[in-house]
């Protein structure tokens, strides 16, 4: 077998002469792609045919690039995996969510090892963007792109990885605007990696010395966030029970110059309310049980329950029988202006109010409704569809529950009811404070 030689592989990506492949085409892998194939050759996989053949038919589900990009991007959609044996660097962008005993599920990123590895060829750089706790890519990947090649990590393919820092649904902070770390085997890896990244990450790329560094990187960041969201809940139970409004609390606190601007609410979706469990889960492996992160943890994961408890007091404190009630959630997605369902916390809210035996009417206008039945079991309901509501918890801040005005939420109500009777959950406090009261209706926000 000749030398393989990888310092020239971003001259030949750059020159047509290679094509880069990615593996998962979500949220993740998708626009990447895109952002890839407007300087080089893509191959795009998934497995998922009915995705793909979205793509190819110019749908973009995830709505992170939209119809329009796709309908004009030179990707080659596939769910062919042979496919994969052209490219000489590919990318792995696959979900790495938790079991329900909150313990790592690395089955994805094997599948896509287990893929990959029956199509590697050598003179690839194969790079992991999934996030994984630090020496999943080396102790777990490797051995599988090894089995099923035949062919040897650092002799005949190399390795890397990258965490995946898009945030679903963010129109400022998007792929190219945020700095990118890499890493690689070793330091000519990680040169390449770099290189080829460079094309597309306007904001430059952040190299680290090993790959287990970069995977600390991704679940340490999202393990702080996920912490001090934690605090900020803790802070609106606190508030609630003193009687005072949260967000005043904090809109006072954050005219100090250090204040860290973080606010309560649902911590759900893909990263920030996983995350923690992978780092966790490494750390105990080694010895260490986690005194903050597992904490905050269950802080955030008990806030479903928290705003539909604090539902039912309304509507009790209102003369009203819950169960008798009629309860209409706005919102399933795990963030606003997003379809990602991911990990929503909206269903922990669901499933305490249907421990008191309601059962909530939930609309969404970014949700697909087939995702949502499949994940949650929840048939949506059009909004137009929504009346005769008792209760109404606005638990997601999409733009089009952003701007109804206090008329419009009114009409989403009973209308033989008494204002104070019609109990209005803002989750999110989307409304004014003085507009909400000067409504008459009963409200309580997080």
């Amino acid at each position: 077998m000749s030398e393989v030689k990888y310092d020239d592989l971003y001259g030949r990506l750059i020159r047509g002469e290679e094509k880069l492949a990615l593996v998962g085409l979500g949220y993740v892998g998708m626009p990447i792609a895109v952002e890839f194939a407007k300087h080089v050759k893509v191959i795009g996989f998934n497995h998922n045919e009915r995705r793909i053949q979205q793509y190819k038919s110019g749908i973009d589900p995830t709505n992170e690039v939209g119809n329009d990009v796709i309908s004009k991007t030179t990707v080659d959609f596939t769910s062919d995996e042979k496919r994969l044996s052209e490219a000489k660097f590919i990318i792995v962008a696959v979900p790495t969510p938790v079991k329900e005993d909150n313990n790592p599920d690395l089955e994805p990123v094997e599948n896509a090892s287990r893929i990959v590895g029956r199509n590697l060829v050598p003179g690839c750089i194969v790079v992991y963007e999934s996030t994984v706790y630090p020496g999943v890519t080396e102790d777990i990947c490797i051995p599988i792109l090894e089995r099923e090649s035949g062919l040897r990590c650092g002799v005949d393919f190399k390795i890397g990885y990258s965490p995946e820092r898009i945030n679903p649904g963010d129109r400022v902070h998007t792929l190219t605007s945020i700095r990118k770390i890499v890493s690689g085997m070793d330091e000519e890896t990680c040169a390449v990696i770099k290189q080829v990244y460079d094309i597309v990450i306007k904001a430059g790329t952040f190299p680290v010395s090993n790959i287990k560094t970069a995977e600390a990187v991704k679940v340490i960041e999202n393990s702080q966030r996920d912490i001090n969201i934690a605090f900020m809940n803790e802070i609106a139970m606190i508030c609630d029970r003193i009687g005072i409004d949260t967000d005043e609390v904090l809109a006072g606190m954050n005219t100090k110059w250090n204040a860290l601007g973080f606010r309560p609410g649902l911590v759900g979706g893909h990263c920030i309310g996983v995350d923690p469990y992978y780092l966790t889960n490494m750390a105990e492996k080694l010895g260490y049980h986690s005194q903050i992160i597992l904490n905050g943890r269950k802080v955030n994961d008990s806030m479903g329950a928290f705003v539909a408890d604090a539902a039912i007091k309304q509507m009790i404190e209102a003369g009203k029988a819950p169960k008798k009630s009629k309860v209409v959630i706005l919102g399933i997605t795990f963030k606003e202006n997003c379809p990602d369902t991911r990990n929503s916390k909206v269903n922990d809210i669901i499933k305490r109010l249907k421990e008191y035996e309601i059962s909530p009417l939930v609309t969404d206008p970014w949700a697909d409704p087939e995702i949502a039945k499949r994940e949650y079991g929840v048939d949506l309901i059009g909004f137009d569809q929504v009346k005769d509501a008792d209760c109404v918890i606005v638990a997601v801040g999409h733009k089009e529950f952003r701007s109804l005005s206090m008329i419009q939420l009114k009409a989403l109500f009973n209308q033989e009811l008494p204002d104070d009777e019609k109990v209005l959950i803002d989750v999110k406090s989307l409304y004014r404070m003085d507009e909400l009261r000067a409504s008459g209706m009963r409200f309580w926000r997080l």
